[in-house]
């Protein structure tokens, strides 16, 4: 694998966190707390090993430019904007939810999971969302 398969790689994991993230949100709603622990795991599992990856990618790789002209720049920069400071703030949300999960302080942890889901599955889903527009859709020459 190269720095060039890495942008798809993290399309991946984004993928996978949001899967899991409804996974584990539904297996909750059935009462399955211990399908849920483990899918709410391996979400944030998904996640860290994508944070590692992008990290690395532009480590190596740099800044990406955005090709795209016409109406579609202001839609790109709108989703990457929103995507890139609701990822920003999901970092803690997502500490302190797992935080009060693993200590058995259950009402805090579903006071914050009410936030900490729908942010985290926008991140995931609008990263997926960045990727397809910034290396397929509208690819630098």
């Amino acid at each position: 694998m190269s720095v060039s398969d890495l942008p798809a790689l993290n399309a991946t994991l984004n993928g996978v966190c949001a899967l899991l993230l409804v996974a584990g949100y539904s297996a909750i709603r059935r009462n399955r707390r211990d399908l849920h622990k483990a899918l709410m795991l391996s979400a944030l599992v998904a996640s860290v090993l994508f944070l590692s990856s992008y990290l690395y990618y532009h480590y190596h790789a740099g800044t990406t430019y955005f090709a795209g002209q016409g109406w579609i720049r202001p839609v790109y920069f709108s989703i990457l904007v929103s995507h890139t400071i609701l990822a920003t703030i999901i970092v803690p949300l997502v500490i302190t939810t797992v935080f009060f999960a693993l200590r058995g302080n259950f009402p805090r942890h579903r006071w914050v999971a009410r936030f900490t889901l729908p942010v985290w599955l926008y991140v995931s889903v609008t990263g997926i969302l960045v990727y397809l527009l910034l290396y397929q859709a509208y690819p630098a020459s």
